[in-house]
């Protein structure tokens, strides 16, 4: 390991853990070592943690880690290069990132791999840049890349104003498309078209398959982003255009569902989904480079920024997950560690 200045970092850091899982009230603050680097990781001084469902499903015990990544909570920081691994770029140090991560993000220091982080430009804010990796590698990778969403044509975005809703509407609006999310009242409606929707449907008052359907004449969207699954699924494909797309990324209502097969067929629709946790070091770091030359720079100019919650301190990690698991947010919830 390299470090900008190794007499100034500490053996042992800050961190929020828990003995067993539960509820947010387990999650509490304690000292941990400092992560060990392998050769390609570098270590981050983190300013901000941000906050994301499968944080609140690990803590409940239905998430594990992968082989190999930190136990600690955090799938997303940013902060400053403090250190380096042996096969890292030394002039990375000293540079600010943000950066995904497979876990350990809940905590004043975090390893990274280098490939998976993108600069900070000195315009923005580290508590936005915090906010961003995990639900944009997801998005671009699910929307666009597995997806296939393209310019002209139309998404349905359900959960439109949490963190991945939000950057789904902005990132399918930048890039052309028509875009219609369920929330679950009036005022995240309303949230939901500022932020750019072209129509925000409250699943709790209107069939939404019935309203899809209204706003495209009967002829449906081309893309389904879904994070409900369960009975959901058979109501998606009922708003699939022909040859559309049905994309899986979480499973919040159920791992299972019934489903017309003839109607897959004879539509010519396409059931695809992914996780992005146990992925490959290698898929993450080309994922990286696709945002980096495509969407990226859309955040660095300040064209899209990303949708802001609340900032809790890392002590309140505990109410960070309350309030998430309550369905209160809209947009993106982070925890402060270094700040900046």
């Amino acid at each position: 390991m390299v470090a900008g200045n190794e007499a100034q970092l500490p053996a042992n850091m800050a961190a929020i853990l828990f003995d067993a899982p539960g509820g947010p009230e387990v999650l509490g603050i304690g000292t941990v070592p400092l992560p060990r680097l392998r050769p390609d990781d570098v270590l981050i001084k983190v300013a901000y943690a941000g906050v994301n469902r499968p944080d609140c499903l690990q803590r409940a015990g239905a998430y594990p880690p992968p082989p190999g990544a930190s136990p600690l909570l955090g799938l997303e920081v940013s902060g400053e290069v403090v250190a380096v691994g042996n096969e890292v770029p030394r002039e990375m140090i000293g540079q600010f990132v943000a950066a995904l991560t497979p876990g350990g993000g809940y905590a004043e220091y975090c390893a990274a791999h280098w490939q998976h982080c993108l600069p900070v430009p000195e315009r923005m804010p580290l508590s936005q840049a915090a906010a961003l990796p995990e639900t944009l590698f997801t998005v671009w990778h699910n929307l666009f890349e597995r997806g296939l969403a393209r310019d002209g044509e139309s998404v349905l975005i359900h959960g439109g104003t949490s963190g991945i809703g939000t950057t789904a509407i902005m990132l399918a609006k930048a890039f052309g498309l028509e875009v219609i999310v369920t929330c679950g009242d009036t005022a995240k409606c309303a949230a939901a078209t500022r932020i750019g929707a072209d129509l925000a449907i409250n699943y709790r008052e209107q069939d939404f398959v019935e309203a899809v359907l209204a706003h495209t004449g009967g002829k449906g969207v081309n893309v389904v982003l879904d994070m409900v699954s369960g009975d959901y699924v058979a109501r998606n494909l009922k708003c699939l255009a022909e040859d559309g797309r049905h994309v899986t990324i979480a499973v919040l209502g159920g791992a299972k569902a019934e489903l017309s097969m003839a109607m897959v067929m004879t539509r010519r629709l396409t059931l695809t989904g992914s996780t992005l946790r146990p992925r490959s070091d290698s898929f993450k770091a080309a994922l990286a480079d696709e945002i980096a030359d495509n969407a990226w720079p859309l955040f660095c100019d300040g064209e899209l920024s990303p949708v802001m919650d609340m900032t809790f301190p890392l002590a309140q990690a505990a109410a960070a997950h309350a309030r998430m698991e309550a369905g209160e947010h809209i947009g993106k919830i982070v925890l402060e560690v270094g700040g900046g």
